[in-house]
């Protein structure tokens, strides 16, 4: 996408060490210009000991609002035998205090300006320091730069979304709650932050900020984690960005999945993905070819993990996406390959899900119910 000098980002990040942990580092690299400055990123860089000549995978780990650079969340992922890299968006050093070379703070004015420059907004800065730390990571000898992914929670969800249609080496994406289309439904705060906008600028910041507008170009394996009442992302929003990747989506939306950064990392779907994808792991199972016939939904399941339940999750509420109350019941499994579910007389929506006996769970594009 012309919105960033990619050939820039993906070109050797200039880093320095500043402290060493075990296997993780504290380290310092070079990012964009902000307000005229050169900047620094702070984070922490994870890389596991293996034999020499062994390639080892990667994740990019990018935090949400309120967030930063999590050291517990590489030492996750540097224990799954993949080197790792989280960074902090919002200018701050590992104690949380500003960088005198530090970018833009991560609060609404920074995210929803109409007046900065697009080199000074949150958006163009943290993206060009999410593909800053592919690179990085790509350029340690131990990694093999085929077999780096992406994972963001929240705000680092919204991100992921961007980074995976403007980067291509992202050989998969898992953003968790983050989606697209933040101006149509997303939460509160944020649509009246867009309300007291002029047009002009509204049609601006979704030029260059909503993720719908890169997902298009998204052609890696996704996993979209998220559950049925997120008050920022709502499920409508998320749907309609599951549908615009060019490559295979994965859904996995929970019933009421809590919203924070230690319930975005800790789903094993993630993990499981990305070894799918990156270290030809077992894959998740899959559920298609839904189907609706009178009032039975039913759909075509497969796995490698012999999948043990099957849910039918639905709404009767017609309000708010973020405000309806779901149930969850359970679904038949049929002849090992397939799932149907009858459809509860008042429900306005509903959709099919599958877990196998790892507890790996997946789940179908939810159906909309046309009452007559």
């Amino acid at each position: 996408m012309s919105n960033w000098n990619i050939e820039e980002l993906f070109s050797p990040v200039q880093h320095k060490i500043i402290s060493t942990d075990g296997s993780i580092q504290s380290i310092l690299f070079k990012n964009e210009t902000y307000l005229g400055q050169p900047t620094e990123v702070f984070a922490y860089l994870g890389v596991p000991t293996f034999p020499k000549g062994h390639s080892i995978p990667g994740m990019v780990c990018v935090h949400g609002g309120g967030g930063t650079a999590f050291k517990e969340w590489v030492e996750i992922w540097v224990s799954r035998g993949y080197a790792a890299i989280a960074m902090d968006l919002s200018g701050r050093d590992e104690s949380g205090n500003r960088l005198s070379t530090g970018g833009p703070d991560q609060d609404h004015g920074a995210k929803f300006s109409t007046t900065s420059d697009w080199q000074d907004m949150w958006t163009y800065q943290s993206i060009a320091a999410v593909v800053r730390s592919n690179s990085l990571l790509r350029s340690i000898p131990t990694v093999d730069p085929l077999r780096v992914g992406i994972t963001g929670i929240s705000w680092g969800g919204y991100l992921t979304c961007i980074a995976s249609g403007i980067d291509s080496r992202f050989a998969c994406a898992i953003p968790v709650y983050g989606c697209g289309f933040l101006q149509q439904n997303s939460a509160d705060d944020w649509m009246k932050i867009f309300a007291a906008m002029s047009p002009e600028q509204r049609q601006e910041w979704h030029d260059k900020c909503d993720p719908s507008v890169y997902l298009t170009s998204a052609s890696m394996p996704m996993l979209f984690v998220s559950g049925t009442n997120d008050f920022a992302y709502p499920l409508d929003s998320l749907e309609k960005s599951c549908k615009l990747p060019v490559g295979e989506v994965t859904r996995c939306i929970r019933l009421d999945m809590p919203h924070s950064h230690e319930d975005g990392w800790n789903p094993i779907e993630i993990s499981i993905f990305a070894d799918q994808h990156l270290s030809e792991g077992v894959p998740l199972p899959t559920i298609k070819n839904i189907e609706t016939r009178g009032n039975v939904i039913k759909a075509d399941i497969t796995g490698l993990s012999r999948i043990q339940d099957g849910y039918l999750l639905f709404t009767e509420d017609t309000n708010p996406w973020m405000n309806r109350q779901w149930e969850q019941a359970s679904a038949k499994l049929i002849n090992s390959d397939g799932i149907e579910a009858p459809i509860p007389d008042r429900a306005a929506v509903c959709f099919l899900a599958i877990e196998d006996q790892r507890g790996a769970y997946v789940s179908t594009p939810y159906t909309e119910i046309i009452v007559d």
